[in-house]
């Protein structure tokens, strides 16, 4: 019986457990019942070690291991967004304004699901070397010190014997049987700044008298959306976008300071240069006005490489156990994962797994109505087995 034969029988149980993640999610750093839930799995598999709090407090690493050999790891985020669940099902969150609309949910099943199945494999001894199976916190949101949770795993040294390691993504933009599997940059790299224009503010009526901060914004904002088009090459992605607007109290005072947020994204590490220098450039235009600026940028994921050898192994899986899926050979766009900084120190790949259901309801991520076919969860717990499995036995 090969793995995807052995994951289909789990697919009952893979359901409950994702369910039940569903329905008690936490925010980033918070994952204290969700790690719970996941040790207790990986300790019921005969010949698992586990390990709690190791980087951080709410991480999970579960390692299976015989003999010498190979050593792969399987990573899986663990957390929820701030985002109320609009969805009828009756698996729906119960906590307000907490609900997993990104997936990893089914991340976490899909995790333990291959654990299980390539806990049978080591018990039955059928293979030697590692599986480590690493069951993050934080994937959506960095905290005071900028640090997401990859980082901090890795701090922790658990990436040091390993030398693969693979994860997933649920994709609502594809269906059943589609998945994403791209070489090289697949995500961008995720730049947050903040600016601040400084001028002397006055009262409306005499704005002669005042250091209008923003009239100022003016030139700045339009050069700011000009940046990517006209300093840019088209070739190349980048984005930069301004999600807040911040000045003023009163309809009649002109405000001494706006402050601007905003976002940056790009692939390759020339273009984030590019988009950096261009930006203060652009704040810069203050000065001939009679303003002046602060800005800062500070630098959270970079963008996620994927390594092409681990890809063509991806691939070569999905044509082993599902024949008759459509390999897209695309970006996944410029979202930022922070699974980046774990290709960034050894070589792995992560694919996006067509998850979307086709009821004519757009169910993209991040938003209050987003779900899964769950038909995908045995797909992911196959691949990730099968995966390490070749890994593991290949003799070359």
């Amino acid at each position: 019986m090969n793995s995807r034969e052995q994951a289909e029988k789990l697919i009952s149980q893979l359901s409950a457990w994702r369910r039940h993640i569903h329905m008690n999610p936490e925010l980033s750093f918070d994952e204290v019942d969700t790690s719970r839930f996941v040790a207790q799995k990986l300790q019921e598999i005969p010949g698992m070690k586990v390990e709690t709090g190791v980087g951080f407090p709410t991480a999970v690493v579960g390692t299976l291991s015989s003999g010498s050999g190979r050593t792969i790891a399987i990573r899986a985020d663990m957390d929820a967004l701030p985002v109320q669940e609009e969805n009828g099902h009756g698996f729906k969150s119960r906590k307000k304004n907490v609900m997993h609309a990104c997936g990893h949910d089914a991340h976490t099943a899909i995790g333990l699901g291959a654990a299980t199945l390539l806990g049978e494999l080591f018990q039955n001894g059928k293979l030697t070397g590692t599986v480590k199976f690493l069951f993050q916190p934080a994937e959506e949101r960095a905290d005071d010190l900028g640090s997401t949770g990859a980082p901090y795993l890795i701090q922790s040294g658990v990436l040091k014997d390993v030398d693969r390691v693979i994860a997933l993504h649920m994709s609502p933009e594809d269906l059943f049987g589609e998945v994403k599997v791209h070489d090289g940059y697949s995500m961008a790299a995720g730049d947050v700044f903040e600016a601040k224009i400084h001028g002397s503010g006055g009262h409306g009526a005499y704005p002669h008298l005042a250091l209008d901060p923003m009239w100022m914004l003016g030139p700045v904002f339009s050069t700011v959306h000009g940046i990517v088009s006209r300093r840019i090459s088209p070739l190349d992605a980048g984005v930069i976008s301004i999600g807040s607007i911040e000045s003023g109290f009163a309809s009649n005072v002109i405000p001494s300071d706006v402050t601007i947020k905003g976002t940056i994204r790009s692939y390759r590490p020339e273009v984030r240069d590019v988009l950096h220098k261009e930006l203060d450039k652009a704040f810069s235009l203050v000065k001939p006005l009679g303003g002046e600026y602060d800005l800062s940028i500070r630098a959270e994921d970079p963008a996620l490489a994927n390594d092409p050898a681990v890809n063509q192994a991806i691939r070569k899986v999905f044509n082993d156990l599902y024949p008759d899926y459509t390999i897209k050979n695309m970006p996944f766009g410029l979202g930022g994962e922070d699974f980046a900084h774990m290709t960034k120190t050894v070589p792995g790949a992560m694919f996006f797994l067509g998850c979307g259901l086709d009821d004519g309801e757009s169910r993209n991520l991040h938003t209050p109505n987003f779900d899964i076919d769950e038909r995908v969860l045995p797909v992911g717990a196959a691949i990730f087995t099968e995966a390490a499995r070749q890994f593991l036995t290949k003799t070359d």
